[in-house]
């Protein structure tokens, strides 16, 4: 009955102290160590959804791949590689010490001759005379030797590089101490709690005060890593870690309070360096120490370091001037905005939520290639590649915002604060994309002789009004026909056609008069009508821009190529207004500034508990490959000498040692 038992446990104690189980969980670890460093770990779930889709975002979830190191399997198998390992030391420790200890003494002559290894020479000497000469050369050599005496004469048992085991005993050690460091930094407190029921991760996006106990983790948390952002004079107390699909709360011993953010940049325009200036204060709100830290110079206090990890906006203050799009009037309005923060925006199509979302103080593009056309009516900004930074250039701050509206929808858009100079000509520029993982879609709005965007929105605004059609098509049939004409029936047609050809393009751009041509129009005939329509659009927009400009009490427009090119433009920009997505255009006209920055902040106390082990595994390692194991065995009998040697790695050095040892003895014995 209780053989059973016994034999499950001794094949469990062979299981654990197999060689072959510990390097199939070293694989494992190391399979698992590649993805953690290739996929980068603990970021929010949507990050990953955009980058790997929805099928295999559950796949990779499921698998632990997001937290690999701190996934429940992951610690398991460090758990099982240190008693794997452990017992093994166990096993197989007290046979390495003996045979550091051991000479071998008892080898047996005929073992001896078995030797691929051995020399024999005659000798007229004495046995323990040739011994002495003998052992005080092996001595000399760095071998430790036993002089024993056999019947008929004498065995010198002889060892060097005995540490060569220790080295064993070592990378072994080492394993041990490199998985508990892995597991002290392994989050297990947290895990037990989450387990147990004592810790839940919080998922809604609420402010960090509110979150409850129930997600928070106090300052006496053994091991955590974990974020935040400070604006620059601000403070904060706490850092966030991602978990899964949501984030805990840690309570710091102590305030973390930014003085002052600074940042350099290539000309590319990467960063090339940012430090920030923090102070460190008690819960009292004591003064503890000041100190900057920068990337690679993190500050260390209390066991806590404090990395320099990122940078971003702290909530830059941006004063905006709003267009409406759809609207007869050309008229702007103000809008004060602060990034990471949202506002109300109430337009002719409805209330929408602005949440801005960033802001860049410069933008380096590629300005040498052309404007890179999309499937959409708008165009992608950004020429091909270049090999070098001739073409490359600061355009300027910009800021990123969406816009939502009341089904809760958005777009995001990027508008720059400085025109934009492409093919000779000069434009604001307005970015827009469905979701975040494609690129911006540009409209285009061209400035004026000015430099500002007025005459467009007065143009703009014309082309819209349904009050001021009948003129514009009336005043654009009158400069088409010759005076003989005027008040004929010719007149009223080209003016009606005028009108509607207005009408239709306000209505939808040139897809609505594309839409009009193919549905009215024969096929036969579709190209020079749509010839037709887009002359006679060109010269009525003519038209009303002068009829914009004389109800703005400004001077009748040249009739020139700069006129031509900024109506050509104000059409190509109207159209791609029914695409864009947003009923406004927000301008950025000034901005205050707020820089943040992002800080790290890590309790590791199995961080030295690693430095340790990889200590040892590198002795480990020196010891294996650069202390070789020699043995040698003399036997001395009356006119005769036995000499045989032995290795666990034959290589070319021990190959010309026992030559030489070979050749000693002969000497000796002469």
């Amino acid at each position: 009955m209780n053989t059973v038992p016994h034999s499950f446990g001794k094949s469990l104690f062979e299981l654990l102290s197999s060689m072959r189980f510990a390097i199939s969980l070293l694989s494992i670890l190391a399979v698992a160590s590649i993805v953690g460093t290739v996929l980068k770990q603990a970021e929010p779930y949507n990050n990953y959804i955009i980058q790997f889709g929805p099928f295999w975002f559950q796949v990779f979830e499921k698998l632990g791949l997001y937290d690999v190191y701190h996934a429940a399997w992951f610690l398991l198998i460090l758990t099982f590689l240190v008693v794997s390992t452990s017992v093994c030391i166990y096993r197989n420790a007290p046979n390495f010490v003996r045979e550091m200890k051991s000479f071998r003494e008892h080898v047996s002559e005929q073992s001896l001759n078995a030797f691929k290894h051995r020399h024999e020479a005659a000798t007229a000497l004495p046995p323990a005379a040739l011994a002495a000469s003998a052992q005080r050369y092996l001595e000399g050599q760095g071998y430790k030797v036993k002089n024993l005496p056999r019947e008929g004469g004498v065995l010198l048992a002889a060892k060097a590089g005995s540490w060569n085991r220790l080295g064993y005993l070592l990378a072994h050690s080492a394993i041990v101490m490199i998985c508990i460091g892995g597991l002290m930094d392994g989050n297990l407190v947290f895990k037990v709690q989450q387990l147990l029921g004592y810790k839940k991760i919080e998922t809604r996006d609420i402010p960090q005060s509110q979150v409850p106990a129930i997600s928070r983790l106090t300052p006496s948390n053994p091991s955590f890593r974990g974020s935040v952002q400070i604006p620059e004079g601000s403070s904060a107390d706490v850092a966030f870690l991602n978990v899964a699909d949501g984030y805990l709360v840690q309570d710091l011993p102590f305030t973390v309070a930014l003085k002052q953010f600074r940042i350099e940049h290539y000309t590319t325009g990467q960063p090339k360096s940012f430090e920030s200036d923090i102070e460190l204060f008690d819960r009292s709100g004591k003064k503890i120490r000041a100190a900057t830290i920068a990337v690679n110079h993190p500050l260390i206090h209390d066991g806590i370091a404090i990395y320099q990890a990122s940078f971003a906006d702290g909530g830059t203050r941006l004063t905006l001037r709003g267009w409406n799009l759809f609207t007869p009037t050309a008229a702007s309005f103000p809008i004060e905005g602060t990034v990471l923060q949202s506002a109300t925006l109430t337009s002719a199509a409805g209330d929408y939520t602005l949440e801005f979302i960033d802001f860049r103080p410069f933008n380096i593009e590629n300005m040498g290639g052309e404007i890179a056309a999309s499937g959409d009516a708008m165009s992608v900004l950004g020429g091909s590649p270049v090999s070098d930074n001739r073409h490359l250039r600061n355009v300027g701050p910009s800021f990123q915002y969406k816009l939502r509206d009341s089904r809760g929808q958005a777009r995001e858009f990027s508008n720059y604060m400085l025109p934009l100079e492409l093919d000779g000509r000069w434009y604001m520029m307005s970015g827009v994309r469905e979701s975040p993982n494609e690129p911006f879609r540009y409209m285009r709005m061209p400035l004026d002789a000015d430099g500002k965007i007025d005459s467009f929105m007065r143009l703009r605004g014309a082309l819209l009004n349904a009050g001021l059609r009948p003129e514009i098509a009336a005043r654009f049939a009158r400069q088409a026909l010759p005076k003989d004409a005027w008040g004929t029936e010719i007149e009223g047609k080209l003016t009606a056609s005028a009108a509607q050809v207005l009408a239709l393009f306000a209505g939808g751009g040139f897809q609505a008069l594309g839409g009009f041509i193919e549905t009215k129009v024969p096929e036969a005939e579709r190209e020079k009508a749509a010839g037709t329509y887009l002359r006679i659009l060109e010269l009525a927009a003519f038209e009303a821009l002068q009829v914009a400009n004389r109800q703005d009490g400004l001077p009748a427009p040249k009739p020139d190529d700069a006129t031509g090119w900024l109506v050509r433009d104000t059409l190509n920009s109207m159209s791609d207004m029914f695409v864009y997505g947003a009923p406004v255009y927000l301008q950025l006209m000034q901005y205050d500034e707020v820089k943040a920055s992002g800080l790290q902040l890590t309790r590791s106390p199995g961080k030295n508990v690693v430095y340790f082990g990889s200590l040892l595994l590198t002795l480990g390692v020196f010891f294996m490959l650069y202390v070789r194991e020699r043995r040698v065995w003399l036997r001395i009998k009356p006119g005769h000498a036995l000499l045989a040697m032995s290795s666990a790695k034959h290589t070319i050095d021990f190959e010309k040692e026992f030559t030489q040892h070979a050749r000693a003895l002969d000497t000796l014995v002469q």
